[in-house]
């Protein structure tokens, strides 16, 4: 089974550098735009091997880019909510810099440093819980297809992040090394008992946007 996993477009706030978390962001004018080029690269994709159902966690900004997906598709969407971002807690709405001059540099500290069981204060998840429900999400969304199908699942940079390790065996305290790219393709497999690692981080189909940029 292939799982093509897609971060959502890009927002205002990924440009600000500030943290999403699970407050429900809109897609900025380019994310949309991003939304509809990897819309149309699924369905030339998707000619020669079918897609067969399309996941999106409950957020705006993953549901958004989920829809014209959908539509050229002529899937519906299911919602997955376990597909969602990490809750940040205090971080949510603020920037990187500004967490630097709030009193939070500890915890903004302990964030970067990857501390497993550091629980981010006012709610937020730890590292373990989040990794564990992004293990969940994704033995979910296996679970109920067949070994051959292909499935793609829109969601967030925070748990592509944990997708990768998971599937490519790399611990979730190491740094990262590996690319988040909003509106990226990255996919993965499942041969019924452990996930394996195909393709990352892919965002040719994006060419025309980074052209016009230039």
């Amino acid at each position: 089974m292939e799982l093509v996993l897609i971060r959502h477009g890009v927002t205002a706030w990924n440009q600000q550098r500030r943290f999403q978390g699970q407050i429900d962001t809109p897609l900025s004018d380019e994310g949309h735009q991003q939304a509809m080029l990897t819309a149309r690269h699924l369905s030339a994709l998707s000619e020669e091997q079918p897609i067969q159902a399309i996941y999106a966690s409950d957020l705006k900004r993953a549901w958004s880019t989920a829809e014209p997906i959908a539509r050229l598709l002529g899937l519906p969407i299911l919602k997955q909510s376990l597909l969602r971002e990490r809750h940040y807690g205090v971080f949510e709405g603020k920037t990187h810099d500004e967490l630097q001059h709030e009193g939070l540099q500890s915890d903004y500290q302990r964030w970067r440093n990857r501390e497993p069981d550091f629980a981010l204060p006012q709610g937020g998840e730890s590292l373990r819980d989040f990794f564990e429900r992004a293990r969940r999400a994704l033995l979910t969304i296996v679970a109920a297809h067949q070994q051959n199908e292909r499935i793609v699942a829109v969601t967030h940079g925070g748990f592509l992040d944990c997708a990768y390790r998971i599937a490519s065996g790399v611990d979730m305290s190491e740094a990262r090394q590996h690319p988040l790219h909003n509106a990226s393709l990255n996919r993965i497999a499942w041969d019924g008992e452990r996930f394996s690692m195909i393709d990352w981080g892919r965002i040719d189909h994006l060419d025309s946007i980074e052209s016009r940029r230039d």
